[in-house]
């Protein structure tokens, strides 16, 4: 197995690991190893260009004018 050495980790970013670790009964180096494990296993997010044309059924018989005039007066 490898070891992961973090030089110049920040004091209180290690105090919240160590809360953290500490609420959730793992070690440091267990909750980092999660944390990791965790954020590198979830898909990555879609790029915009990905995004594009997604949702537009909704607006198809929305006027965007009169859209924006009634978000415009539920401010005041």
């Amino acid at each position: 197995m490898a070891i992961l050495n973090i030089k110049n980790l920040p004091d209180d970013l290690h105090a919240k690991l160590r809360e953290r670790a500490r609420r959730e009964r793992r070690s440091v180096s267990g909750q980092a190893t999660h944390l990791l494990e965790q954020a590198l296993s979830e898909p990555p997010h879609p790029s915009i260009l990905e995004l594009r044309g997604l949702g537009k059924e909704i607006w198809t018989e929305v006027d965007p004018a009169v859209h924006v005039e009634r978000e415009r007066d539920g401010w005041d």
